[in-house]
């Protein structure tokens, strides 16, 4: 059965090039120039996965991603985004949306990204994602249980997004090895093209979560030049 997508956005021309390229790659399209024709469009039949505009009149994108997220958790959520709109992206992404994507953006890329989304959520069968080695990874007061995706911190639960999660387990998993940004791109989101400020923007937030103090780094370390690494503070495996 075809993947049922539903594209939000009130620029006409965006929503049918995009909606071209998706039938093209074998999904189902519903269109929806609003945030309440949105909602209403899900009310009647909950998608696969929703491509939303950031910036609408009326409901704009940020609450409906809210308000979707509240009936289905696991709802992948794309966010299009204007250049210029960093705080409202990083929002976007704090409320529950997967990804974002850039306008003006290629429709291609955007496919891809969908593609690669379906698949790492478990709605595309054809490539499943590979088992974590530990049910529970911990280091120190850092606890994270993968079959649950629950993250504790000193016993109080970190609320983490979807890609921050997968971030968060990935590195745990290779402690000590030092990934690059388009490394982080490919192995935790599967693209092997798109935007690294996608990396930048979820590192950034799961730094936050997991050390907040910026003045003494600690788990995940930069290597200038270089990339990423989780380096293990404490007790547990990684």
């Amino acid at each position: 059965m075809n993947h049922h997508v539903l594209v939000v956005d009130d620029d006409p021309t965006v929503s049918d090039v995009v909606r071209r390229y998706l039938e093209k790659d074998g999904c189902r399209v519903r269109l929806a120039g609003d945030g309440e024709a949105a909602l209403a469009a899900a009310n009647a039949e909950m998608p696969d996965l929703v491509v939303l505009d950031l910036m609408m009149p009326g409901i704009d994108g940020i609450e409906v991603c809210r308000r979707l997220r509240r009936r289905a958790p696991d709802l992948p959520v794309v966010m299009l985004t204007a250049l210029g709109e960093e705080p409202d992206r990083v929002l976007g992404l704090e409320v529950g949306a997967d990804d974002y994507v850039t306008k003006p953006f290629s429709p291609r890329e955007l496919t891809l990204r969908i593609r690669s989304i379906l698949r790492r959520t478990g709605q595309v069968q054809k490539s499943q994602p590979q088992p974590q080695p530990h049910s529970t990874l911990a280091d120190g007061d850092l606890v994270v249980d993968t079959s649950r995706r629950l993250v504790t911190m000193a016993g109080v639960q970190v609320k983490l997004t979807k890609g921050e999660f997968d971030l968060l387990v990935f590195l745990m998993n290779h402690a000590g090895r030092t990934w690059t940004h388009q490394q982080l791109l490919e192995k935790v989101w599967g693209w092997s093209v798109g935007e690294t400020g996608t990396v930048t923007t979820a590192m950034a937030r799961l730094r936050a979560k997991i050390q907040p103090d910026e003045g003494f780094p600690k788990r995940i370390l930069t290597s200038y030049g270089a990339g990423y690494r989780f380096e293990r503070v404490g007790g547990g495996h990684a």
